[in-house]
């Protein structure tokens, strides 16, 4: 007995349909990402207004995780210390989110970009890596913000060998 072709395509029909009904629109999770590379291009502009100290205050969670060169990773109240320690008026930080990602639940997130750190002696780029939790009032918050150095010269865009 030979199946219709329209009968036996339908339980893949059926299956992709019901496959479809688990995921967010990708309308609303793409507006969570644009909030979020919004919030890490306001951190940055509130470091250009307020200083370093300032404004990673205001932007980290109370645990919050710093990932720096040359340090193991500072945690929690020891990043709010090391945070307070900077005296900010000896360099300036700016950095532009290139990219990142939003959870399928919209409640954690990533930023990415380059960064570029400026004191009297020199200009150092770098790349960053910012991890983001949404908080109860909406706002995000980062949990974990990792950093590299790139030197006096700006990180190159040629290929790997």
């Amino acid at each position: 007995m030979k199946i219709p072709t329209r009968l036996a395509l339908l339980p893949v029909i059926l299956l992709s349909a019901a496959c479809q009904l688990g995921f967010p629109p990708r309308e609303k999770r793409q507006e969570a990402l644009n909030q979020l590379l919004q919030t890490d291009a306001d951190f940055s502009a509130t470091v250009q207004r307020d200083g370093y100290r300032m404004a990673f205050l205001e932007f980290m969670e109370d645990d919050a995780v710093l990932l720096r060169n040359n340090y193991l990773p500072i945690v929690g109240a020891d990043a709010v210390k090391f945070v307070t320690a900077f005296n900010d008026s000896t360099f300036t930080i700016k950095w532009d989110p290139q990219g990142g990602d939003v959870s399928e639940s919209e409640d954690m997130g990533y930023t990415w970009g380059i960064y570029t750190l400026t004191t009297q002696a020199a200009k150092q780029t770098g790349t960053y890596l910012t991890v983001w939790r949404k908080q109860k009032d909406g706002s995000w918050r980062f949990t974990i913000d990792a950093s590299t150095q790139g030197g006096d010269h700006s990180p190159t865009s040629e290929p790997l060998p």
